[in-house]
Parts: C-alpha cells; structure tokens; sequence
C-alpha cells in the first residue's frame, strides 16, 4: 500500500451581521463550497486563510478571525490522498448579497469565477468535500436586540 499524501487546507465559514454564511457553487464539484484552499510552502493556516479568501471571494477585511476545529478528511483512498483541513470562523462587513469574483492570481484558478451569495446555515443543503462539517459551531447571530425591542412594544 502506498504512503498516503497529506495535503494542508485552509477552510474559511465566513458570516455577516446576520448570521448568513457566504458560499458559492462550483467549479470542479457539486453542492456548496467555501472559500478555501491549499496552504502555499511556509506558510501558516490563517495566513493562507486569509490570501484563499482574497483570491476566491475578493474580500480583503474578515473580523473577528477565530480558529474551529482541524481534522483530517480522506479526499482518496487508492491511492491515500488525506487532506488536514483547518476551518476558521470570521465575520465580515459585506453589503452585497450576490457578487461574481474572477480569480486573478496567476494560480492554477486563475481566470476562474466564483459566484458568491450568502445563505442562512441551517437551511443549506449538503456542501461539496463535506465542507458543512463543522458549521454547527458557528455562533448564532445576536438577537438580545430584537428582543429587546419586542419587549419594549408589547408593554
């Protein structure tokens, strides 16, 4: 049997003020994706965090960037291809609800088009690379306001 390959990953859940997660669909696999990718020689997850997000999404600000969970995912089993997937959380500060991003790195995508859009994580359906895996951590978007306000208005 042959050795496996382990390949580094950078995951990005990337959500805005309330709580919509940004995805797109394609290219190469079916279902919903994230922004991320291939960590580059030298460099560390959240540095490759943040240049697979610029590069797919085209946003260049996330807040708030926190660290997951890290697991690894058989990708192949003949010959053995395990990916160690690093998955990350940020917010973000995006007015848009659907963009396209043309990738323009000189990278294996580029030229490719990522048509982002925000969707809300516990209507979404099974995502590409079972990408959805840890979306269960991430928080709920704050609501103490609106029910601040309901209060407020039935008294």
């Amino acid at each position: 049997m042959a050795d496996p390959t382990y390949v580094q990953k950078a995951c990005a859940y990337i959500t805005r003020e309330s709580g919509e997660l940004l995805v797109f669909e394609g290219p190469e696999h079916d279902g919903l994706q994230i922004p991320k990718g291939t960590l580059e020689p030298g460099e560390t997850p959240r540095e490759a965090l943040f240049r697979e997000v610029i590069e797919e999404s085209g946003l260049g600000t996330l807040n708030a960037t926190r660290h997951l969970s890290t697991d690894v995912w058989t990708r192949r089993h003949s010959p053995p291809k395990w990916y160690v997937r690093h998955f990350f959380h940020a917010t973000v500060y995006e007015p848009r609800d659907r963009w396209t991003h043309t990738v323009t790195d000189g990278g294996d995508e580029h030229g490719a088009e990522f048509e982002l859009y925000w969707i809300h994580p516990s209507t979404a359906r099974e995502f590409a690379l079972d990408l959805d895996d840890y979306v269960q951590l991430l928080p709920l978007p704050d609501r103490a306001g609106e029910r601040n306000a309901e209060l407020a208005a039935s008294d």
